[in-house]
């Protein structure tokens, strides 16, 4: 009892002139003179080192952010610049905790921050100077080392100057261990020195080092796993087994074991027993970034990079893209996807049927759920990655351009007749019923100026394909159906090309070329070959246009996010339904019983008379909608298709050589693929039918016929 109080009076005085040389103090705590420390008490000492950082309290450690598919459980892939997930000290083995403290400090429960005896030790050994020299740190001082050179909030050069071999930074370590251990408990300390050390192969903390090593929780570690996590915090770049020295590792392994017999933690047998184990990794190594997502799921990496593109525009996590990069690999976010396993299963599957891998042609096609802007699906026959393709190959066989949703040089296709849907809006908004009819000829000379191949005179004559069957008087709805080419373009004379362009941008189509973004800011009025889809667009934006009539004129962004949590389980107020109503409602049930004519179904007013996909209707079983649409000289096909739940979109094109034409065969295909995807889409709703239009938009004398 008299030594165990002398020790502490022993303890309390040393600390007490620690404190003093701290405070006022720039020499080395090895080189002071005795004398000189006697000197200084403790009361004058307090206030030099009890302001204490807000970081130390609360770590701002850089977490991974983790991305799941909609059923939150299936793992994309994660981003970080560290992996480390924190975890709880009770989620921790307790033999792993007793093995970082034998081995990094041992006497961590007993000192104040600050090891008196262990800067005396130091102190002696390195004055006799006939080994190598000792330190002092304790594991409250690793703890603010650690913490200073990794907040994500510091510059580089201010990370580097928290490991400096300096006088200052010393003392300035000691001051706030000090400060650390008056305000944290031991167990505040030792939790946040587990989650922020670095163990070797890429992991920080032991919730990663745990997975890193053994693919298993820290709670769930063996003694000889304790002990060699803990044996590698000394030297984690050279003594890890995976890359580095297996040998190492297992020395410290046996080192740690004979601290925590030391320590009575573990027996001797016990200790013996985990120094014969052989070493028994399991590794696993957690993805990073979209080109990592498992080879398995390969096509989910084109979804993944346009999410991050999404996240770059999200001001919820920054005020730069740069910064919102930065956060979403630092902050340790759970992100729950849109992204539907099935559905992206069933899309890939009938892409790769249209075009294989190294096709020169392309099938993107999005998903789209109306009413939610909910992105189900994006594929494209091509490998997501950055590996070398062959010499002149841009995108083929494998690209990390955004073929589906476009962005950076991906501007899209033109989408050909799917865009005859915005001029039948900008009709039906002008108030034009659907039973306008116009005697529409093989060939119409119109106002708009233009020169090239469809000019007449100087002016745009677009004509029909198929005169024999397109030709005469027309509605909206067997126009649509049949997809008149100068019914359209004489409509969007009557109702004016602007209207037009501005029907379309008020859906969500992003016109990304330049020359289109410039004829629609200065030139909307003169562009009236617009309504044949002549400007270039992206599945994901028309899946998005169409899912807006579907949706009764609630236009919903795309957004490919469910949920966002923090690091702290919060959630975070991004990624949730951004709708507003665009269109007036009967209007846009007018488009949707016009819409029904392309794709075999029947109008409410039972007024189609012949579509381009009429066998959609039948294949599929329920109501349905849609519209085709070809470029000039069949560059580019196109095919869309709604119900009142899911839109799909899909285009075959050339992406590396729009002049290379993929031709009308290739229609049939399309149409069958986006039947198959509202299969599976469908599999468990409901059948529903649209909402008729009523009599005044419609303009008949009849009402709706009943039925499907």
């Amino acid at each position: 009892m008299i030594r165990t109080r002398a020790r502490t009076r022993l303890d309390k005085v040393v600390t007490a002139l620690l404190a003093g040389l701290l405070a006022g103090l720039a020499l080395a705590v090895a080189a002071l003179p005795a004398a000189l420390v006697l000197g200084i008490g403790v009361q004058s000492t307090i206030g030099a080192y009890a302001q204490l950082p807000q970081s130390l309290r609360t770590p701002p450690t850089a977490q991974r952010s983790n991305l799941y598919a909609n059923d939150g459980v299936t793992l994309i892939t994660s981003f970080y610049t560290e992996n480390r997930t924190d975890v709880r000290l009770a989620e921790v083995a307790p033999m792993l905790r007793h093995a970082v403290v034998a081995a990094e400090d041992l006497r961590f429960y007993q000192h104040r921050g600050v090891d008196a005896r262990a800067v005396l030790r130091a102190f002696t050994a390195n004055q006799r100077g006939d080994g190598p020299r000792q330190g002092a740190s304790t594991l409250t001082m690793q703890y603010v080392r650690n913490v200073l050179r990794s907040d994500p909030r510091l510059t580089e050069e201010q990370r580097q100057a928290a490991t400096e071999i300096s006088t200052g930074r010393k003392l300035q370590e000691m001051r706030y261990a000090l400060a650390v251990e008056r305000e944290l408990s031991k167990d505040e300390i030792l939790a946040g020195y587990l989650n922020i050390a670095y163990f070797g192969a890429g992991a920080y903390g032991v919730g990663a080092a745990s997975q890193r090593f053994f693919s298993k929780s820290p709670r769930h570690l063996t003694l000889a796993e304790s002990a060699l996590l803990a044996g590698l915090l000394q030297s984690p770049d050279t003594d890890e087994p995976i890359h580095g020295d297996a040998e190492a590792a297992l020395s410290r392994r046996s080192y740690v074991l004979d601290q925590l017999v030391a320590a009575g933690q573990v027996t001797a047998v016990d200790a013996d027993r985990a120094r014969i184990e052989p070493l028994r990794l399991n590794p696993s190594e957690v993805p990073n970034d979209c080109t990592a997502v498992s080879a398995q799921r390969n096509d989910w990496g084109f979804f993944c990079d346009w999410f991050t593109r999404w996240w770059s525009t999200q001001p919820e996590f920054g005020a730069t893209p740069q910064e919102r990069q930065r956060t979403l690999r630092q902050g340790g976010f759970r992100i729950v996807t849109t992204l539907d396993p099935t559905v992206q299963a069933a899309t890939q599957t009938e892409v790769l049927r249209v075009y294989g891998v190294d096709h020169p042609h392309t099938a993107p096609t999005a998903v789209v759920e109306p009413g939610t802007g909910r992105v189900l699906a994006l594929a494209v026959n091509r490998r997501y990655g950055v590996a070398e393709n062959p010499a002149g190959l841009r995108n083929r066989p494998h690209t990390v351009n955004q073929l589906v949703a476009g962005g950076g040089d991906i501007v899209g296709y033109q989408a050909g007749s799917t865009f005859k849907l915005f001029t039948m809006l900008a009709a039906l908004e002008a108030g034009l019923p659907l039973r306008t009819t116009f005697d529409a000829p093989t060939q119409l000379v119109t106002g708009w100026k233009i020169t090239g191949a469809n000019s007449c005179g100087g002016f745009w004559c677009p004509s029909n394909a198929n005169p024999a069957g397109q030709n005469g008087p027309r509605t909206m709805w067997d126009a649509f159906g049949l997809s008149v080419n100068t019914y359209f373009a004489w409509l969007a004379g009557q109702v004016g090309a602007d209207r037009v362009v501005a029907m379309a941008e008020r859906l969500g189509i992003v016109l990304r070329a330049e020359e289109d973004a410039r004829l629609a800011r200065y030139g909307a009025r003169e562009w009236g070959p617009f309504t044949l889809g002549v400007a270039a667009t992206t599945p994901l934006d028309l899946a998005g246009a169409y899912a807006t009539v579907a949706a009764e004129g609630m236009y919903c962004k795309p957004t490919p996010v469910l949920s966002v949590t923090d690091g702290t389980g919060r959630p975070v107020a991004a990624g949730g339904p951004a709708c507003k109503q665009v269109l007036d409602t009967e209007v846009a049930r007018a488009a949707v019983d016009a819409a029904r004519c392309p794709v075999g179904d029947q109008s409410m007013y039972a007024a189609c008379t012949g579509g381009t996909a009429t066998a959609l209707r039948a294949k599929l079983g329920r109501p349905v909608a849609g519209k085709t649409g070809s470029s000039e000289g069949y560059g580019t096909e196109t095919v869309v298709a709604f119900t009142p739940q899911v839109a799909v979109a899909t285009m075959a094109a050339n992406p590396d050589d729009p002049g290379d034409p993929v031709g009308l065969a290739v229609q049939s295909r399309l149409v069958d693929l986006v039947g198959q995807v509202l299969t599976t889409s469908l599999r468990h709703e409901p059948v529903r039918d649209f909402v008729p239009p009523g009599a005044v938009t419609a303009n008949q004398v009849t009402g709706p016929r009943a039925g499907n």
